[in-house]
């Protein structure tokens, strides 16, 4: 159901913003106006590098166009910004694919990595830094001249530290390095017990192979079972206030390269739980105004799109 009425003809701005565990899409009008909204399974840039990889990103994207077809017959989309993970400067052949599944000009479809467009949503160039945990993590900052600045982001198997992966495999190395001194010690880790559930079983191996077979999103969500355990297991507990200890050394990193700033730190991830932020707040730089807070990337994913639309 739509929650505006359309003009005949009128173009809409699409905005996805996609990360390893859920992608969000927006339609807007040319005035700002949500048309409708949503939510599918997420994807990575980085599965544009093979065909298996293609074609799940096409596969999740024909959902998506389904989806909006559905909740606004005969939609007329006139252009599509996407904010993606694992993108880099762009993909042109995620372009292609945009424009492909939303019958859209590739002159009118935009690829950005998605902590760009949480950047956008959450400050103005040269205002301040984001921190933005998902499944990954990254810092982020657009200066005055609209250049993109990063600390981290570099990848889950490289680093990502403080992201939703880096959690569930701390958690999983944490619990089989406490198992080598205290052998069945995971028995009374109620962490450790919802842990081997998921993975398939209380050997080594099963972690393993979960880690080593799954998505970075099914991996990355692994990391829930540390945050349900977090209040009555004092292992769940130190991890996720490490990965807010990781997630300030992003922070202090672009402080020290860029000045003071104000910092937001948003996310899926590091919004998880308090233990997150009190780690965060115990090691960042003094005197550091910090923000713990959820940002509409869609929303500026859209508004880029709507930008599109003005130019047309």
């Amino acid at each position: 159901m739509t929650q505006v009425s359309l003009r005949d003809g009128s173009s809409l701005a699409l905005g996805l913003d996609a990360g390893g565990s859920q992608t969000r899409w927006l339609l807007l009008t040319a005035n700002d106006e949500i048309v409708a909204s949503g939510v599918a399974s997420g994807f990575s840039g980085m599965q544009m590098l093979d065909d298996n990889g293609c074609a799940a990103v096409d596969a999740c994207l024909g959902g998506i166009a389904n989806d909006v077809r559905v909740r606004v017959p005969e939609v007329v989309i006139g252009a599509v910004a996407a904010g993606v993970t694992g993108v880099g400067a762009g993909s042109p052949p995620l372009v292609e694919l945009l424009a492909k599944r939303f019958s859209v000009a590739a002159t009118r479809v935009q690829v950005v990595a998605d902590v760009e467009i949480a950047f956008r949503a959450a400050f103005a160039p040269g205002e301040g830094y984001l921190v933005y945990a998902g499944t990954g993590s990254i810092a982020a900052f657009i200066d005055a001249s609209g250049v993109l600045r990063r600390a981290g982001g570099r990848g889950v198997h490289l680093d990502d530290a403080g992201g939703g992966y880096w959690i569930a495999r701390e958690a999983l190395r944490r619990v089989w390095r406490r198992e080598d001194e205290a052998p069945g010690a995971w028995h009374n880790s109620p962490m450790a017990v919802a842990l081997f559930e998921a993975v398939g079983g209380d050997s080594s191996v099963n972690s393993a192979r979960y880690l080593m077979e799954r998505t970075r999103g099914e991996v990355g969500r692994l990391a829930l079972h540390a945050v349900k355990a977090a209040e009555r297991d004092a292992l769940a507990a130190e991890i996720l206030a490490d990965a807010g200890t990781e997630l300030a050394r992003l922070a202090n990193a672009m402080r020290s390269r860029y000045g003071a700033r104000p910092v937001v730190v948003t996310g899926r991830a590091a919004l998880m739980h308090a233990f997150i932020e009190r780690g965060f707040r115990a090691h960042v730089s003094p005197d550091t105004d910090v923000k713990f807070q959820s940002v509409d990337s869609a929303r500026a994913a859209a508004r880029m799109a709507i930008a599109m639309l003005a130019r047309a």
